[in-house]
């Protein structure tokens, strides 16, 4: 079992990558020719800024000064802010790795520690919580983060509960939404209110918690 976890340990290393320097998986909207170097330097400039002092500080003309373009040539491409943010979002997600281990417990611990490399890495930490604070006032950048990193992230995880599902290591019955709410909402909430610190104990606790209310029977009898 030891060796199994330390297998887990790092496939969870590998797909901690940090949320700030994720590859582009944005669109662009349609229109005139424009450079893609200084597209993707808009891009970047946004989420640098969110990270740097917030959404409700970033204006159109902080985004031009820190990608070295002229407030036209944004405007040009967006309208609004919120658009730009927005497509700079989807500029960042990427998709993550579901591992398949042949254990439900194993995988879990694998995305656990997959979500808490983001949490621990300083950039990502810093925008996420600009992009918690921007969701409460735009319709627009919520729904780029829900159908964005969050909706990657809780994929990996709806993965893993079904098959284990399929597998009957898990009740049929099991809420699938209900136990991703509990398996993400810690490290949110340590990031964001508590302080505590985002660790191993964390990833552990948080799983096995989740796996005491959703293993069968005959499971929780082996376990």
């Amino acid at each position: 079992m030891k060796s199994k976890l330390k297998v887990a340990r790092r496939a969870g290393r590998r797909s901690a990558r940090p949320l700030a320097t994720a590859t582009a998986t944005g669109h662009m909207s349609p229109g005139r020719p424009r450079s893609d170097a200084a597209h993707s330097a808009i891009l970047e400039a946004s989420i640098a800024l969110i990270r740097d002092v917030g959404f409700d500080a970033v204006t159109m003309e902080g985004i031009a000064a820190r990608a070295g373009v002229g407030k036209a040539t944004i405007y040009r491409r967006w309208t609004s802010r919120e658009l730009l943010v927005a497509e700079a979002i989807r500029h960042i997600t990427q998709l993550m790795p579901v591992p398949d281990t042949a254990s439900t417990t194993l995988d879990l611990h694998t995305v656990m520690r997959g979500t808490l490399g983001m949490y621990k890495d300083p950039a990502s930490a810093a925008l996420l919580s600009g992009l918690v604070a921007a969701m409460a006032r735009s319709d627009v950048i919520a729904e780029a983060v829900r159908s964005g990193f969050v909706a990657t992230r809780r994929g990996a995880m709806r993965t893993v509960l079904e098959r284990g599902m399929a597998r009957g290591d898990l009740r049929a019955e099991l809420d699938v939404d209900l136990a991703i709410d509990m398996l993400s909402g810690p490290p949110l909430v340590r990031l964001l209110v508590t302080g505590a610190p985002i660790d191993e104990r964390l990833a552990t606790s948080v799983v096995d918690m989740v796996l005491r209310a959703s293993v069968v029977e005959s499971e929780k009898v082996r376990r």
